[in-house]
């Protein structure tokens, strides 16, 4: 099973690609990235350029289900806005390209890497290095939970 695993952002998308097969002992990371749009551009641009990454990735590895952060409140609602745009378009295209979606809380997402739902960041960082096989160092933290995100996907279908 592939799994694009998204950690939804208007500036900056973590986008991993995670495959598990039947026998695997690891879920094996395909592809990962943190892709930015810049902010000298609309915003209506940056979430065409956000459409066309996610359609190329779905379609260069075909993975099967979308696993998504959910979002949190923060202060700034006009962050908070962006980011849920921007991630109505990312499901969009996984749903246009047939992809079921799975969403995943910031508890689920701890609990799924660490064991613990109120675990910090950086546990959190730590442990995706140790649960799967990746170069440690070229992987920003948007990349990582973007894993992290792909790894709780894995969790809860099993």
């Amino acid at each position: 099973m592939r799994i694009l695993g998204i950690d939804p952002g208007f500036e900056r998308l973590g986008v991993a690609v995670l495959e598990k097969n039947k026998g695997d002992k690891k879920e094996k990371v395909l592809f990962s990235e943190c892709f930015k749009t810049s902010a000298s551009l609309e915003f209506s641009k940056r979430l065409l350029l956000i459409g066309k990454e996610v359609r190329r990735v779905i379609k260069e590895y075909k993975p099967e289900v979308l696993s998504i952060e959910t979002l949190f409140l923060t202060t700034n609602h006009k962050t908070v806005m962006y980011v849920a745009e921007a991630r109505g378009v990312v499901i969009y295209e996984s749903v246009d390209a047939g992809l079921k979606i799975f969403e995943a809380s910031p508890p689920q997402i701890k609990i799924a890497t660490t064991g613990y739902g109120k675990a910090d960041k950086d546990q959190v960082m730590k442990m995706v290095k140790i649960l799967v096989d990746i170069d440690k160092s070229k992987h920003s933290d948007d990349e990582l939970d973007a894993i992290a995100i792909a790894l709780t996907a894995f969790a809860h279908i099993r």
